[in-house]
């Protein structure tokens, strides 16, 4: 009967540690499309925002060590090494408390960061050039093609940046121009002139723009939530697994008395 139970724990173990690797690699691969997305909402929160590099380096951090332990932990569980079990025990804990104190440092500072993000945007829009080849100037024109909007809070943001300002003719930023919604596909840069404004009209006034009214503020916050949630459930879901995972190991650590050092493998 006891040899049937430690059968058992241990290749309930076993599964455990293998959904912890897949989830530690999707914890890894998240981090990674974090730093390396160059074109959409991410990229401008990326480059806005330390708080998010940090963050991606953080999960990328975690999930590399998650698939560690759960690699470890597929090994110990597997040839019942008791040392492997109780080492995998101790890292389970550091990884639940860390992940606990990052996450609630980053709810206590979701307002600190919305803030940094809107001081940037803002400046950034301040500082377009027109014509100018820049990474994030471009990942911004993306932000407001695709979310049909124009500005951070509205599309009078716009009327701070002093080279738009300065164009004698009705010129407006290319990317918030109000399209159908089959001519979104190509996304334009820079500024541009509206050809349908009456020409004897001198002066660049944003009330004749062709553009979208509403800013861009609420829709990357949607996104943000929307994707933290993802993020969330994700956390939520290792945390379970973590916690079976080290009761698991502790009953099979229990009922282990001897073991055989000759059976873990060497390479």
């Amino acid at each position: 009967m006891g040899s049937a139970c430690i059968r058992v724990t241990k290749y309930l173990l076993f599964l455990f540690n293998l959904l912890f690797f897949i989830l530690g690699a999707m914890i890894l691969g998240f981090g990674v499309w974090i730093l390396a997305d160059k074109n959409s909402y991410i990229f401008v929160l990326q480059t806005s925002s330390n708080s998010l590099n940090v963050g991606a380096y953080v999960f990328i951090g975690v999930g590399a060590v998650t698939m560690l332990m759960g690699f470890l932990g597929c090994i110990g569980a597997v040839n019942e090494v008791r040392c492997l079990l109780g080492l995998y025990f101790v890292f389970l804990l550091l990884i639940l408390i860390s992940q606990v104190t990052v996450g609630v440092l980053f709810y206590f500072n979701m307002d600190k960061v919305k803030q940094e993000i809107g001081s940037i945007m803002t400046k950034l829009i301040q500082n377009y050039k027109d014509g100018q080849e820049d990474k994030l100037q471009e990942a911004w024109d993306y932000v407001q093609a695709q979310g049909k909007c124009c500005g951070w809070v509205s599309f009078y943001n716009w009327t701070e940046n002093a080279e738009l300002m300065n164009r004698t003719t009705v010129t407006y930023p290319c990317s918030c121009e109000d399209k159908p919604d089959n001519d979104t596909l190509l996304v334009q840069k820079g500024f541009c002139e509206a050809y349908s404004v009456n020409k004897t009209q001198s002066g660049n006034s944003p009330e004749d723009w062709p553009v979208y009214q509403e800013g861009c503020m609420k829709k990357v916050q949607v996104w943000l939530q929307e994707n933290l949630g993802i993020i969330l459930g994700l956390c939520v879901i290792v945390a379970v697994v973590e916690l079976l995972g080290m009761l698991l190991s502790i009953c099979l650590c229990r009922q282990i008395h001897s073991e055989d050092y000759s059976k873990v493998p060497k390479y």
